[in-house]
């Protein structure tokens, strides 16, 4: 067990972090969930309703998706272009798919190699793209049910006003939507370049994001 953590340690602290987070999540905004309904003369609801609720939802649902969206389009991005002096970078020189004997597939394919990577032909070509497949894929499905948990959130509000529903379509071109989801969205490019950047000029000793302490500010694609 103690092996498995040592080995792990990364993963389970940010699985442990996450949930933690989550479960406080749950609770803050369950207390502000009530503290609005009480506002507008509504009855307040349990928790575990809560949990269940579009509002709940949504708020989980649009910062899963720019998570995810931030790191399908940094994977893709960092495959051709690049950045001077930045450990996020690949050197100078390598934008692009790299060839097969650069990325040891196929052929070139050690014994210890995955198996698709050795296979060769649809095979490969789809396991060579398997990250930003499914991290795409994480990040439209999350989208998809911020729309639909937003939706129902938002009609819940405009009844509660006295005002008409929305179909779907209505909600996912209004003005709520997006302002909910270029929020997020501003955030995260920020910071994934804010990282590319600051990284060419700063370190932390021991990080494999950032550059040795002592290597010149110019090198490219070198990692701690």
């Amino acid at each position: 067990m103690r092996r498995f953590a040592r080995d792990n340690g990364l993963g389970l602290f940010f699985g442990a972090i996450f949930l933690a987070t989550l479960v406080a999540q749950a609770f803050v905004g369950h207390a502000d969930f009530d503290h609005q309904q009480l506002a507008h003369h509504d009855d307040p609801i349990s928790l575990g309703r809560y949990v269940f609720s579009s509002s709940f939802g949504s708020d989980v649902m649009e910062n899963w998706q720019s998570e995810f969206l931030q790191f399908s389009l940094y994977i893709a991005a960092t495959v051709w272009l690049l950045q001077r002096g930045s450990p996020e970078s690949k050197e100078l020189g390598k934008a692009g798919r790299e060839s097969d004997e650069d990325q040891k597939i196929g052929e070139h394919a050690s014994a210890k190699s995955p198996r698709w990577a050795r296979l060769g032909g649809w095979r490969t070509r789809l396991y060579s793209n398997s990250l930003i497949i499914v991290m795409t894929a994480i990040w439209l499905a999350s989208w998809g049910v911020q729309s639909v948990t937003g939706h129902v959130a938002y009609n819940a509000e405009q009844f509660d006003h006295q005002l008409a529903a929305v179909s779907w379509f209505g909600y996912v071109g209004s003005s709520d939507f997006w302002n909910r989801t270029l929020q997020n969205w501003q955030s995260e490019f920020l910071a994934v370049g804010s990282m590319a950047v600051l990284s060419i000029y700063l370190r932390q000793r021991g990080s494999p994001e950032s550059k040795p302490v002592g290597t010149p500010h110019d090198a490219t694609g070198v990692e701690g």
